[in-house]
């Protein structure tokens, strides 16, 4: 009795599915034909709109040209008239026709009747119109401009940009432009039914090409169409191209950060009062310290899994410390660093996951770092393992930090100019976190970036070549 009701209700579950799938398929189709109506409608005002402003321009042409004809007879009377006039007065008399006939003969001047007469050819007047004719009787409706094939083996994505290459199966003198849209996924191939990133929309593009600057590529992918647009309507859209926008991305782990800090995601700002208004929730947040999912760690590279350090202890004493929660074990890496230049006290670098809580960047073997001093005099220093070497470079507003975990190199650039500030060389042997310190100040953190082709450039420019700051390695 119990697997016949099973049956029965199973049933009429799926009628009740089929039911409502008929009922939106039904809405659908009276909808189309609402829009069928609306939209035929709409065309056949635009045509008699079009063909009214064409009327209207061929009558305002046919009036300027009689008025033209008029003026021009108008013209051409008078003076016949004015010619009839002279002569007829000069026959009166024969004597005075002579004596004007000899006047005439002896004079340079030509006057009178003798004065040439007016043409009667109105003929450079005559109009033909058997081309217009022929352009009139050839137009047609304006086609649906063809769909675009966007052109993957063209298609470039670096430095943070996307350039997007696309042709026609055939020339079309009548598109006006391109709209061009994307939106980013963490799913290779097409666009699935529900995507978490809404399409975002570039118009009036003129070529077929176009490029998207100053992106942060946070997802894996992203999903790329495009379709071209007449006078009229716009076509349909391409065939979707998901392209890969692999870059670094993490947050700052808030469960290690010293008390004295406060995080928000990827900012962090100095709290005098040592987080004791939080107090409450420190252990609640200590048993909840943020982890990758297996999901969100796959987004982070297609060789690695990182995770986060699970259940650290926040860094204490003199360490101000605060570190990213995803780890690097593998390929080449680039975030920047916004520092406050007021801050009393700065260091970014990586550290290893051994790295203890009361252990201040640099100053171990486990962390690397460049440290800015602004307490009583202002200096620049490389550090590791209770090293230090002075850095002889002005102190930018945004570093930039590559990490190249399979070579050992560490490197730290002037993120504006691309200029070189120190390298470290190593071997790593355990994976290593994105490393930050801050006393009185703040600093807030770029990431979802690629390494920068001048980057790349200048590592392959220096692979091979013995390093000045090898001795801190």
């Amino acid at each position: 009795m119990g697997d016949q009701k099973e049956s029965l209700r199973k049933i009429t579950h799926t009628l009740a599915v089929k039911n409502e799938e008929i009922s939106n398929f039904i809405c659908t189709l009276k909808q189309s034909l609402e829009n069928l109506e609306a939209n035929s409608n709409r065309v056949q005002d635009d045509l008699q709109s079009e063909f009214g402003s064409l009327h209207a321009a061929l009558d305002e042409m046919k009036e300027n040209m009689l008025t033209r004809i008029k003026q021009e007879r108008a013209s051409r009377t008078y003076e016949l008239q004015n010619q009839l006039s002279s002569c007829s007065k000069a026959l009166e008399s024969s004597e005075e026709l002579l004596e004007l006939a000899n006047q005439t003969l002896c004079s340079s001047e030509t006057d009178g009747f003798t004065q040439a007469k007016a043409s009667d050819n109105m003929s450079h007047l005559m109009v033909d119109f058997s081309q217009e004719r022929e352009m009139l009787q050839g137009l047609k409706f304006l086609p649906v401009p063809a769909t675009p094939e966007i052109q993957v083996s063209e298609c470039q994505v670096c430095d943070n940009t996307a350039t997007i290459v696309w042709t026609l199966p055939e020339p079309d003198n009548k598109i006006e432009h391109y709209i061009l849209e994307h939106r980013r996924t963490n799913h290779e191939g097409p666009p699935r039914i529900r995507e978490d990133y809404p399409w975002m929309v570039v118009e009036g593009i003129r070529e077929m090409e176009h490029t998207l600057t100053g992106l942060r590529f946070d997802t894996r992918y992203m999903t790329f169409r495009v379709r071209a647009c007449n006078k009229a309507v716009a076509g349909e859209f391409s065939e979707p191209v998901t392209i890969e926008t692999h870059a670094f991305t993490f947050k700052l782990d808030s469960s290690s950060a010293h008390q004295n800090l406060k995080v928000d995601d990827l900012s962090v700002d100095w709290d005098s009062s040592g987080g004791k208004v939080q107090e409450i929730r420190k252990e609640k947040n200590r048993t909840n310290s943020p982890l990758h999912s297996p999901a969100r760690s796959a987004l982070m590279s297609p060789k690695r899994a990182p995770t986060a350090r699970p259940g650290r202890d926040r860094f204490t004493a003199e360490s101000y410390t605060v570190l990213a929660d995803t780890m690097i074990d593998a390929g080449q890496q680039y975030w920047e660093v916004k520092l406050d230049r007021e801050s009393k006290a700065f260091a970014v670098g990586i550290a290893l996951r051994s790295l203890g809580r009361f252990d201040q960047l640099g100053k171990s073997s486990a962390s690397w770092c460049i440290h800015l001093n602004n307490w009583l005099q202002q200096s620049l220093t490389a550090k590791h393992n209770n090293k230090a070497r002075t850095l002889d470079c002005p102190i930018p507003n945004t570093i930039g930090v590559y990490v190249n975990y399979d070579e050992g190199v560490l490197s730290f650039y002037n993120a504006k100019t691309k200029q070189l500030m120190h390298t470290f060389r190593t071997k790593f042997q355990q994976p290593v976190i994105p490393a930050f310190m801050v006393w009185n100040g703040s600093f807030s953190v770029v990431t979802g970036l690629q390494v920068p082709s001048a980057v790349q450039s200048g590592q392959r420019k220096n692979s091979g070549t013995s390093s000045s700051n090898a001795s801190l390695t």
